[in-house]
């Protein structure tokens, strides 16, 4: 996940759902990289951004 708009610190409802739910039969997960974003050139830049930027984050 690569954007969250709550206040650091304060827990994301899908973060959650993902944890308590990915061992649940019939329910999956499907992740999507910047190789699945086809609508425009500056689209894939500004998600390979937010990408580079939560690397930098989560090394401190």
């Amino acid at each position: 996940i690569t954007q969250i708009d709550l206040p650091r610190g304060q827990i994301s409802g899908l973060k959650d759902a993902l944890q308590t739910l990915k061992n649940i039969e019939g329910i999956a997960t499907v992740y999507f990289t910047d190789q699945d974003v086809i609508r425009h050139p500056l689209v894939s830049r500004i998600v390979a951004a937010y990408e580079r930027r939560g690397a930098l984050e989560n090394e401190d």
